[in-house]
């Protein structure tokens, strides 16, 4: 650690003054993800068919995970067959979110489904210790449908609901889905940041392989999976 670059050290006016510019850029971009989120609000939707998925307790039709409510979110987890551990970026980064009741002031309910059959997906639930609630697609083309065919990647999709109709309202993908995670908004605040080679880091900054310093499944299992637990 001692070995490594660090940031210049200057007086405290100088270092207010650099922090007020940069925070012109900050309290600008503030301000744009407000714009955009008003655009998103205003987007078109589209009609969906009349889905049937698999829960954990048996078939359910799309309309039907809303759980009641008109608003939902749902997170398309990647899936492998005959795999042990499954994806270790969507293991991680479903792991966060432990605690989503504040969505029901909100009318809205965020779930996970997968390609994977709901056996395995339930089983892989408990393995790593996701506390959301998992539903599966083997069985339907709502994963391909919206984005997430099998075995070709992670989305999310927004949905609405109107009585038994549901319609999609929005979708992401890729590097969209980092303003739904709190912990690169964590990392991105540290003076190393995420210490990847494509960042754009001072001289002598620490830098790793992409993913190389992300929790993979099996540290996601030994954390907070049944065996860790």
């Amino acid at each position: 650690m001692n070995n490594r670059a660090v940031p210049p050290v200057v007086d405290a006016d100088t270092w207010q003054r650099e922090l007020a510019a940069l925070r012109v850029r900050e309290k600008a971009a503030t301000r744009e993800l407000d714009a955009i989120a008003a655009q998103r609000r205003r987007l078109p939707m589209v009609e969906m068919p009349d889905y049937t998925l698999e829960g954990e307790d048996g078939p359910i039709r799309l309309a039907d995970i809303f759980d009641g409510r008109p608003q939902l979110i749902v997170y398309n987890h990647m899936w492998f067959p005959n795999e042990e551990w499954q994806c270790g970026g969507c293991t991680g980064f479903t792991s966060q979110f432990t605690r989503l009741e504040f969505l029901d002031s909100y009318d809205a309910r965020f779930v996970i489904v997968t390609q994977g059959p709901i056996d395995e997906a339930l089983a892989y639930k408990r393995r790593v210790g996701n506390k959301m609630t998992w539903y599966s697609t083997a069985n339907s083309s709502f994963g391909a449908d919206v984005g997430a065919p099998p075995g070709a990647g992670f989305a999310v999709n927004v949905f609405l609901r109107q009585g038994d109709t549901v319609f999609r309202t929005w979708h992401t993908d890729g590097r969209g889905t980092e303003q739904l995670t709190h912990t690169f908004s964590l990392i991105d605040l540290l003076p190393y940041g995420r210490q990847e080679v494509w960042q754009d880091s001072p001289e002598g900054w620490p830098q790793s392989p992409t993913y190389s310093r992300w929790m993979g499944s099996k540290e996601v299992a030994a954390a907070y999976g049944e065996r860790g637990a």
